[in-house]
């Protein structure tokens, strides 16, 4: 039986504003306004951390620019869709940011924040005040309890094979499980980099599919470009997953964690107690370079609306398929 119901309006909504079910997701250090605008501009939501602007200052402009982008396109492409944006907040005592990073988002009424690490108890209460939602990415059923504990408007649910943070639990068990008792919006993390997967996202029952990997690999990401070509030569055979570098346990690229002069095979272990989540966590990602199983479907680096564009193509193939073969 359904312990949560869900706005369904909310899912509904949201879709109904993008030209495919997708949230790129945020990911540190490589999400910047450009990537987020180019997403936005080709109808799927875009993110970045709130984090990657530095100092702390630089978050306002960031935002500045985004609004200032997507306004242009609206200006010059009337009738396209242009997706809301999201920021992404780590909730956790090592980030003290987090209260000014979230003041800055209220006056400029961030549409979506993505909450991490911890439910955001007393977070979701103010986004909600500015009309904002509140998405709240999860591993196991216990954080999703604890999130919807905290009134979050929806769940990500990071399943094995993600890039960085991600959890072990397969996507059809953590969503089959998590269906049981919450019918609201519902975005789904785990090696999804075509518009195949994320038709097979929506059929497994999520409303959106969380991608971050495959827009490593575009001209907007702000990743170096040894760590893009090691995206696009690498195979899930290449991406390690450890606690080591943050305290989390995360999936990470074998090539770049050999050029830092460690043995990927052979790598120390790592408690809670090394968990950080402030300025000090940009060392550890500038040279260990995250990335989920999907690495092996990327055999390029586009621009991200052009990816966009293919991922569309590849969706609605994927449908028409479908419907030939049902009886």
């Amino acid at each position: 039986m359904t312990e949560w119901k869900g706005n369904r309006s909310k899912a509904q909504q949201l879709r109904a504003r993008l030209s495919l079910p997708v949230i790129g997701a945020p990911m540190f250090i490589l999400s910047r306004p450009e990537l987020v605008v180019a997403q936005c501009t080709s109808g799927v939501v875009g993110s970045f951390p709130a984090l990657n602007a530095r100092p702390k200052e630089e978050l306002d402009g960031w935002l500045g620019r985004i609004e200032e982008g997507l306004a242009a396109h609206r200006a010059a492409h009337p009738g396209d869709r242009v997706a809301p944006f999201a920021v992404n907040q780590i909730i956790h005592e090592s980030n003290d940011r987090l209260e000014h990073d979230l003041e800055v988002c209220a006056r400029h009424r961030v549409p979506i924040v993505i909450t991490s690490l911890r439910a955001p108890g007393g977070i979701t209460e103010r986004v909600h005040a500015w009309g904002g939602l509140v998405f709240h990415d999860v591993v196991n059923v216990r954080h999703a309890r604890k999130a919807l504990e905290a009134g979050v408007d929806g769940l990500i649910l990071v399943c094995a094979g993600a890039g960085g943070h991600a959890g072990t639990l397969s996507p059809f068990a953590l969503l089959g499980e998590v269906r049981k008792f919450f019918d609201g919006p519902v975005a789904l993390a785990g090696a999804i980099t075509t518009g195949r997967a994320v038709l097979a996202a929506e059929a497994m029952g999520a409303d959106f599919a969380y991608v971050g990997t495959r827009f490593i690999a575009t001209a907007e990401a702000a990743a170096p470009d040894p760590y893009k070509a090691m995206v696009v030569e690498s195979t899930a055979a290449d991406v390690v997953y450890t606690p080591l570098f943050t305290g989390v346990s995360g999936n990470y690229l074998k090539g770049s964690i050999a050029a830092a002069g460690l043995d990927p095979e052979n790598l120390a272990t790592a408690d809670k107690s090394s968990m950080n989540f402030g300025s000090g966590r940009s060392k550890a990602w500038k040279d260990i370079w995250g990335a989920g199983q999907g690495v092996g479907t990327i055999d390029e680096v586009l621009p991200a609306r052009e990816l966009v564009a293919r991922m569309r193509d590849e969706y609605r193939a994927a449908r028409a398929a479908l419907e030939e073969v049902r009886p």
